[in-house]
């Protein structure tokens, strides 16, 4: 999993108007817990943001004030117009527990069957799984390339080494489904390499 940096700063009042407060001055109210006590700190809004608006899942080593900690994001509130993010929970991570995560799935490759005009369609765009912080990867890839019309590729046919998936195992990750004006493969290729 990608690893990226945040230092923050203990929020000295906690309550409404001093989340506000924080907030016209271009910091994010945010909380840690999972190990102990809960920590109430912020951070500023604009770096904080890169990272909740990326498509990418971090492990986030965060520094409040001297006292450093690995976390990754559970919940996040927005602001029902502007999108802005109004706050943010972390959730401390320990190197012995598992931790449940959604992790985006990524499609490798070029299906024979989109080639030859069948309609590639993803189901999921992020799955549940559980793991340990050191074994979760950053992403779930998956090769496409072998797939042809009809095939699909299920939740049962993703292994990941220490990590399990908590989506149901017959589900339909990806498929390529029949479209008009699909050929067969052979077609297809042949009408690829004249176009090149």
């Amino acid at each position: 999993m990608k690893t990226a940096q945040l230092s923050g700063s203990l929020r000295a009042n906690v309550g409404k108007k001093d989340a506000k407060a924080l907030r016209n001055e271009g910091f994010v109210p945010c909380v840690l817990y999972g190990q102990g006590d809960q920590t109430h700190f912020a951070v500023k809004r604009v770096p904080l943001e890169k990272l909740v608006f990326s498509p990418d899942i971090y492990q986030i080593e965060l520094d409040i004030d001297g006292k450093k900690a690995k976390a990754i994001i559970r919940e996040l509130q927005q602001h029902p117009t502007k999108d802005s993010v109004q706050h943010v929970d972390f959730l401390e991570l320990n190197e012995t527990k598992e931790v449940r995560v959604k992790l985006p799935v990524r499609l490798t490759g070029s299906s024979e069957g989109v080639r030859a005009g069948g309609k590639l369609m993803q189901v999921f765009r992020h799955m549940q799984c559980q793991g340990f912080p050191n074994v979760l990867p950053e992403e779930i890839k998956i090769d496409i390339t072998p797939m042809r019309i009809g095939h699909s590729f299920r939740v049962s046919n993703i292994d990941i080494p220490g990590v399990k998936i908590l989506d149901p195992a017959n589900a339909v990750v990806v498929a390529v489904k029949m479209a008009r004006g699909a050929v067969k493969s052979s077609d297809a290729d042949s009408e690829v390499e004249e176009e090149a």
